[in-house]
């Protein structure tokens, strides 16, 4: 009797390791050509992005907090983490945050009630990226930090599965087509 009740506890908690795994940052491959010769091209939504010049960052925190998530470049994925030895989506952007005393909760579910919802023209460098990976459960479970926005288009610093810490355009097809929405939180 012993013996089962503990191969139950051990499925029942390897069932949760598990599934904590696949809904945690989402599946952030994006669709990337992977032969030798095109190895950094990208398939791209043709998108134009009309600026709004008042959507410029107005304090000098702003590029603080993404200096700092730029420090984390090249950090491996680690579910739950929030330093250099790995870090997950929402442990980079509230890492970022806190550095420069701004506190935001954990998860990027949670972050994405805070602060205000944007129109991708009005979005700015500091700004927030919500995205829903997870085509089973249409909830939040991803979040990016805007770098840069330009003539191109939308550069945010995120933590993906796969890759770890990585700038991404939000012109990628994946990114774009599970784009939620975007939020200011300064």
């Amino acid at each position: 009797m012993n013996r089962l009740i503990k191969r139950s506890f051990f499925a029942t908690g390897l069932f949760i390791l598990i599934g904590t795994f696949l809904t945690s940052c989402g599946s952030s491959r994006s669709r990337v050509i992977t032969t030798k010769k095109e190895q950094n091209k990208t398939e791209e939504v043709t998108q134009v992005y009309d600026r709004n010049p008042a959507a410029e960052p107005e304090n000098e925190i702003v590029f603080k907090v993404v200096h700092t998530a730029k420090k984390f470049e090249g950090t491996r994925y680690k579910y739950g983490g929030t330093d250099k030895k790995g870090m997950d989506c929402s442990g980079l952007i509230y890492r970022s945050f806190l550095e420069e005393g701004i506190s935001l909760p954990r998860t990027s579910r949670a972050m994405s009630l805070e602060g205000k919802r944007l129109y991708l023209k009005e979005v700015s460098v500091g700004d927030l990226l919500f995205f829903e990976t997870n085509k089973n459960r249409k909830v939040i479970n991803h979040v990016g930090l805007v770098v840069d926005v330009n003539k191109n288009g939308i550069y945010f610093i995120h933590s993906s599965t796969s890759r770890g810490v990585i700038i991404s355009s939000l012109s990628e097809s994946y990114w774009y087509n599970n784009f939620v929405m975007a939020r200011r939180v300064i």
